[in-house]
């Protein structure tokens, strides 16, 4: 009976084609907003995860100050690490991998008639180490090259690209702001950061060149810590601020002037935000399909009052009550699920559409696929029963008088 039913649905269904499709457009326009924008959330997730991990995977960040900025938001900036301190956290912290202090600067790079701004990091090579970044030739530098700061480079690829063209750089020299630099050898090919940066775009040197020719002093003003797998990243923290708090003579009860940062927590706190707003957006989409609900109700409400005769002349010649009532039902489900099985095939071309667009991978989700559906399928079932039951309740003596 269930089989007979739904053919007649169907046969219903497509014998008014228009107004069945414009009955299920709330539907279909819902489940697509909802399946799009969770698609799309779950993408920009799993891109912002991607783009933090390639700081290093078990990093701390070291900063002085007690925020992000330069001074932590103090009146006096706090003062900078120095090399005593990379050589202690070193040697007097269990799991410590690769210790690499930071001093930057930007400057513009010149060779024949090309230039090209770009940012100097200055640092050693546990720098490497510590984001696990590998060179795709030429070589690291040497204890005596970082010792006496001399003015040697690794590149970037986007420095290859604007200063190279079709030549090898290995063994060339280029002017950073007044320093002939030799290109020792070329860094393996990152792309965007975790913050939006080109991570390509970047000059290493020996930290003590950057010192004495860049910044004039002998500052660091970050220092990447890489843990070792196998450790604890927040006993190491822990030890880690216990030892710079000694160092830097706070006394009990004196703030950090320094701010240590877990980037698996950064990763953790942004990819939560994003599934919360993504929560939002696909909430907010959703109401849409509650709108689409009532256009069936409303459409079924019509249908019956159409078919008032016609369920005279069934009830007349014996059908039941519950089938009736049954016919109507599926009818609306059936509208609901053609609804939403098409509200899936749009989003999953959206998706695919916007995803390079908006520069996120398309990640494929299942289960919001099938949730959506199942939902419509609700809809129809809830917003659908009150016209079923009207036309189950109809006199079959009145309805066959209806004109």
């Amino acid at each position: 009976m269930l089989g007979t039913t739904l053919i007649l649905a169907l046969r219903e269904i497509r014998r008014h084609l228009l107004r069945s499709f414009l009955t299920i457009l709330g539907i279909v326009i819902g489940v697509a907003a909802v399946v799009t924008m969770v698609t799309l959330g779950n993408g920009a997730t799993a891109a912002v995860k991607e783009q933090i991990s390639s700081l290093g995977s078990n990093i701390l960040m070291v900063r002085p100050g007690q925020g992000f900025g330069r001074g932590g938001g103090s009146g006096e900036a706090p003062p900078s690490f120095v090399m005593a301190d990379l050589d202690a956290i070193r040697d007097q912290i269990g799991g410590v991998k690769a210790v690499a202090g930071q001093a930057q600067a930007s400057a513009v790079a010149v060779r024949n008639a090309q230039n090209w701004s770009t940012s100097i990091n200055g640092t050693t090579n546990d720098y490497f180490v510590a984001q696990n970044w590998k060179l795709a030739s030429g070589r690291l530098f040497s204890g005596a090259e970082e010792a006496a700061g001399k003015a040697v480079c690794i590149i970037g690829n986007t420095i290859v690209s604007n200063l190279f063209q079709g030549v090898d750089p290995i063994g060339q020299r280029f002017r950073v702001k007044d320093i002939s630099c030799e290109v020792i050898g070329v860094l393996a090919t990152r792309g965007q950061g975790g913050f939006g940066n080109d991570q390509d775009d970047v000059v290493v040197m020996p930290i003590k060149t950057v010192q004495r020719r860049f910044t004039g002093n002998r500052d660091i003003r970050a220092i990447m810590v890489a843990v070792d797998d196998g450790y604890d990243t927040a006993r190491v923290q822990a030890s880690l601020e216990s030892l710079l708090r000694e160092r830097r003579h706070l006394t009990a009860g004196a703030p950090d002037d320094f701010n240590v940062l877990d980037t698996k927590q950064i990763s953790d706190a942004v990819s939560g935000s994003t599934k919360v707003l993504t929560g939002l957006l696909g909430a907010v989409a959703a109401v849409s399909l509650i709108v689409g609900g009532i256009g069936i109700m409303n459409i079924m409400l019509v249908s019956v009052t159409e078919r008032t005769r016609e369920i005279g002349i069934r009830l007349a010649i014996g059908a039941l009550g519950h089938e009736v009532l049954l016919q109507f039902l599926v009818e609306a489900v059936a509208l609901a699920c053609l609804g939403g099985v098409i509200g899936i095939i749009i989003a999953f071309v959206a998706t695919i559409s916007l995803a390079p667009v908006l520069g996120v991978p398309f990640v494929f989700d299942p289960a919001i696929n099938i949730v959506a559906f199942v939902f419509s399928a609700l809809i129809g079932v809830v917003f659908g029963y009150f016209p079923a039951r009207r036309a189950a309740a109809l006199n079959p003596i009145e309805a066959l008088r209806h004109e």
